[in-house]
């Protein structure tokens, strides 16, 4: 991302924040993921955001009133001992000449600046409860403030929540935001490809899954989420990532998988014949995913409601399956009564950026958000039929999910995941061409 791009964030919420103001924002901690080995490093999205900076042990503040610069870093300073064991460090001056702050000190003096920085403020905007441990340093610096008070020291007057007012610009992507998730939509769209290719009765679904994990390395990307690779009765189970199943012949292959590059994700799903050929059932309930997920992706237009896109694919969905006969009754009434839910259990889609399920409200008041330009969602309706007797035996594990990433715009629904085979006749035919 352009470092102006970051100063124009800045920049928007400094405006917000007013002269009066700070805004505080610590990145995120080391995670461990047991005894002494850690996670591989992944800065806070807001943080990052805002700053473009990657190193952990850091916090960043916008103060719109200091006479000095508004936009101060504290981060780790350089040491060539550590350094060679984790890596280079920007330090503060790093941070002045790379990141664009106003000025920079080591994170270890945090405590013998940042106090004085908060006394000239009003308020303090913060998000509250993602790190318990800064929080409490929060409050130990405004409670030595508030003790100074005989001694004529200032104190803040209000906290107010900063992730309402960051979260909210976030939801309304940028050109160059909506280009990086394009690179990385293409990232995971020929990963899928490379799937649909490769899968076989005989495989595992693990060995499908490394076909992702090996595209979007050499791609310097990571994935965005643990990978969902389902074969038969898994691909019924939403959340199933074991991936260790065996694929067999006549069995569907349900796959959820994305990536993010340069800290934006992407979110693809599809479903295929492991064999490279629909049955007839498996491609009457697959065409009823796809003709919902084109009904969905047709009201992602802007002026339509969060809502529109889910209300179209529950249509195309009900009468999908009163079609099959695995429901009866009238259309307004099976949809009211919310009869699919047996066989579609979740919502269409989901905000997506720099988290996978991104930040913004759905809802303004008791009102669905009205769909505005710049916001992506996805867009992945879904059929489940189990193994449950009350189903007829050839419609039996059949899980079908379709998934893409869509922005907003004023011309229409941009489909950033496009490129990649869902009709299944062009299914069959990417798969018979491996």
């Amino acid at each position: 991302m352009d470092k102006k791009e970051f100063e124009r964030r800045r920049k928007q919420l400094a405006r917000m924040v007013g002269a009066d103001g700070i805004a505080i924002l610590p990145a995120a901690p080391v995670r461990t993921r047991s005894r002494d080995v850690e996670y591989r490093y992944r800065q806070d999205s807001d943080f990052y955001y805002l700053t473009g900076f990657a190193e952990p042990e850091a916090v960043a503040v916008l103060a719109p009133g200091r006479d000095s610069g508004e936009f101060l870093l504290f981060c780790r300073d350089r040491n060539p001992d550590k350094e060679q064991w984790d890596g280079s460090r920007a330090g503060p001056d790093g941070a002045v000449s790379d990141y664009g702050a106003d000025d920079a000190f080591p994170i270890d003096d945090i405590d013998d600046i940042l106090p004085g920085v908060i006394e000239s403020c009003s308020r303090v905007y913060y998000t509250m409860g993602m790190y318990s441990d800064f929080d409490a340093r929060i409050a130990e610096w405004v409670n030595s403030l508030r003790s100074g008070l005989s001694r004529g020291l200032h104190t803040p007057q209000e906290f107010v929540a900063l992730d309402h007012l960051l979260h909210d610009m976030r939801l309304y992507k940028s050109r160059g935001e909506i280009a990086a998730m394009r690179r990385s939509a293409k990232v995971a769209v020929n990963a899928h490809k490379r799937a649909m290719r490769m899968s076989r009765p005989g495989l595992f679904e693990y060995e499908v899954e490394a076909e992702f994990r090996h595209e979007f390395r050499r791609n310097d990307a990571w994935v965005s989420y643990s990978p969902i690779v389902g074969s038969g009765p898994n691909a019924c189970t939403l959340h199933y990532v074991k991936n260790n199943a065996e694929l067999k012949d006549g069995d569907l292959l349900l796959i959820d998988a994305g990536c993010e590059l340069d800290y934006y994700a992407s979110d693809i799903t599809r479903t295929f014949p492991v064999n490279g050929r629909f049955s007839p059932e498996q491609r009457a309930v697959y065409e009823i995913v796809f003709e919902a997920q084109l009904a969905a992706i047709d009201k992602t237009v802007k002026g339509n409601h969060w809502n529109d896109p889910h209300d179209a694919a529950v249509k195309v969905i009900t009468k999908g399956l009163r079609k099959l006969g695995l429901l009866s009754g009238s259309l307004p009434k099976l949809i009211k009564d919310g009869a699919y839910r047996e066989f579609y259990m979740h919502r269409t889609g989901h905000w997506i950026g720099m988290d996978v399920h991104d930040v913004g409200d759905y809802k303004v008041g008791d009102e669905w958000r009205i769909l505005e330009t710049g916001m992506v969602t996805t867009v992945e309706p879904g059929l489940y039929l189990s193994g449950k007797r009350s189903i007829p035996k050839s419609f039996r594990n059949i899980g079908i999910r379709i998934e893409d990433d869509v922005a907003v715009t004023a011309r229409g629904p941009d489909v950033l995941s496009k490129g990649l085979a869902k009709d299944p006749d062009q299914i069959e035919a990417l798969m018979q061409s491996s």
